[in-house]
């Protein structure tokens, strides 16, 4: 597995806002004495929600000063986990999930529905710079498919024209609904069905 690059443009400043701090000094006091390191993980993602879903190589120095650790092994935290984003992709960052249950349902129309309103090419910034796009393995919401994942929220039971629409919602800075685009209530089974054996009277 090679390492992700982190961006040629970097900021020269970083710390944690008022919110930021208070949600790493909650997670850093669940660790016992002497195993605030741990915590890495959990800071490095309230770093990353706080500067538009990426983090810049100064909130690593940041973090491992914050918690007395190397800044090597914030940085290989950081470089190894696909969850983390080491260049912009923008305040809305859309996933795309096209593994095989998502694959099959349609996945590849809710990728069309990107490149026609986001960019082209996926991991590339859209042209107002707000929102970038990519595909990913399974978000494990198979039970919905196919769907995606725009910053934190999940949309499911989608196709090309649902994706469209929510897509030109969070481009001009509204807020889609997240969940079922077919009224679906988390991961019921369709047309009321309760049992495995409902599926001989469908």
């Amino acid at each position: 597995m090679s390492l992700k690059k982190p961006s040629k443009n970097q900021p020269k400043n970083f710390e944690f806002n008022t919110s930021s701090l208070e949600a790493a000094n909650t997670i850093i006091a669940k660790y016992p004495e002497g195993k605030q390191q741990s915590a890495v993980m959990a800071l490095l993602y309230i770093a990353q929600r706080q500067n538009d879903n990426w983090i810049p190589l100064v909130a690593m120095k940041y973090i491992a000063k914050f918690l007395n650790m190397p800044y090597i092994k914030v940085y290989e935290v950081a470089t190894f986990y696909s969850m983390y984003n080491l260049s912009p992709v923008g305040k809305y960052f859309v996933q795309v999930c096209t593994t095989t249950p998502c694959m099959i349902r349609g996945a590849n129309k809710l990728v069309e529905a990107c490149k026609e309103k986001i960019s082209e090419n996926e991991s590339e910034l859209s042209s107002d710079k707000t929102c970038s796009w990519m595909e990913v393995e399974c978000l494990g919401a198979c039970v919905n498919a196919p769907m995606m994942q725009i910053n934190d929220d999940y949309y499911e039971d989608l196709d090309k024209e649902k994706t469209l629409k929510i897509l030109d919602a969070i481009l001009k800075g509204e807020s889609p609904k997240p969940g079922s685009y077919r009224g679906r209530i988390n991961n019921e089974p369709e047309n009321n069905r309760k049992t495995l054996m409902d599926l001989k009277n469908a």
